[in-house]
């Protein structure tokens, strides 16, 4: 059994739980607990009933979702832990709980808790916001500045489709970048080839140029897509795109090399992965190094070949608190989010514009990033 399978059935065993849980929680209602003492049968009715209540309305928010029992497990997970927490502040508060004697006022607030805190989490997966970074550096740029726009994590069709995609492109060619950059994820086993079709004509609207790399769901991991990785390299080149598989470009008006790394998955679809330091190596030194590399887990190497700047997604910026920083303790990702240092190398996390089948972002936000390089000032 993997990884996955593994994760599918503990979800599944908790939401089991979960369920049954409840039951026996809502029989604690006051206005149940006087029906069963009247008809004993009404106490295990209406608990049974308001539980089929909370299925039917995660699965009417759910209807248009992907993977609709993982993320129904994820709605009704966060329902039981607010349910104990609550539980657990009220033992604190009113001491051991004495049925019929007192509100169950825990039920009703883990309840719109967890409609208020998912519904925060599904508003942040949905708004997408612009991010801006300021960074210096040492080395002459062409004009003395650079301009640079970072699209990561896409999954086209997990919560926009193709004339989405295309509004927010728009979006960010107002910003008049230098160079645009998708860091990976940018379609998904989801993704429709009308939707692929889309995104493909949009990134024609930028009057830069566009550079890309794979992440470790563009190659698709099912083979049920109405398109082979093939067509969609066909699709982005025949649309300007600069597809960067283990090489770089060096743009000289900008004094700016872009390196563009094979996802560490590579080895899974059969293709290989060159070291940061044999990508590296042969840049021109006194260029800015950019390097696209989709997941943040190779900050000691990249820092140690000279990289100025790293640009990641994959994390899509922990997506469900806390996993990001579980992450981090799994030794999974370098960073999970933002902005960060090793040696003289800045790394930039981007916490995507989207994020995988599931609809709720609850520890970060969706975002496209500009970021602005200067050469710093020489002090006289």
């Amino acid at each position: 059994m993997n990884l996955w399978s593994l994760l599918f059935v503990v979800m599944g065993v908790l939401s089991a739980l979960g369920l049954l849980y409840l039951f026996f929680r809502f029989r604690r209602f006051r206005f149940v607990y006087r029906l069963s003492l009247k008809h004993r049968a009404l106490g295990t009715v209406i608990p049974f009933l308001c539980v089929l209540a909370v299925a039917g309305i995660i699965l009417l928010v759910l209807r248009d979702v992907s993977f609709l029992p993982f993320n129904a497990a994820i709605m009704l997970i966060h329902l039981i832990l607010s349910w104990l927490i609550c539980d657990l502040i009220g033992r604190i508060i009113h001491g051991r709980f004495v049925r019929g004697k007192r509100v169950y006022w825990q039920g009703a607030l883990a309840l719109a808790l967890t409609a208020l805190y998912l519904g925060y989490g599904w508003y942040s997966a949905h708004h997408v916001v612009r991010t801006d970074y300021a960074l210096e550096t040492d080395k002459q740029l062409g004009a003395g500045h650079i301009r640079i726009a970072q699209i990561s994590d896409s999954h086209v069709g997990a919560t926009f489709h193709g004339a989405e995609f295309a509004d927010y492109m728009r979006e960010i060619n107002e910003t008049n970048p230098d160079i645009v950059v998708i860091t990976g994820d940018y379609v998904d086993d989801e993704t429709t080839l009308e939707d692929m079709l889309l995104c493909g004509e949009a990134l024609e609207i930028f009057d830069a140029p566009v550079y890309w790399i794979f992440g470790n769901h563009d190659r698709g991991y099912y083979n049920y897509r109405e398109y082979s990785e093939r067509e969609l390299i066909a699709n982005l080149e025949g649309h300007g795109v600069t597809i960067l598989r283990d090489e770089s470009v060096y743009i000289e008006e900008l004094n700016l090399t872009v390196v563009g790394r094979e996802d560490r998955s590579a080895a899974m679809f059969g293709a290989g992965r060159k070291s940061a330091a044999d990508l590296i190596k042969d840049a021109r030194p006194d260029s800015y190094i950019l390097v696209l590399d989709h997941e943040p887990n190779d900050y000691d190497a990249e820092a140690a070949a000279g990289a100025d700047l790293v640009l990641c997604g994959h994390t899509h910026g922990g997506q469900l608190f806390p996993l990001g920083y579980i992450g981090l303790l799994m030794g999974s990702n370098d960073e999970f989010y933002g902005l960060s240092q090793r040696q003289n190398t800045l790394f930039i996390v981007n916490s995507g514009i989207s994020n995988w089948s599931i609809p709720f972002k609850t520890g970060c936000i969706a975002e496209y990033t500009i970021i602005d390089i200067s050469t710093a000032a020489v002090a006289e």
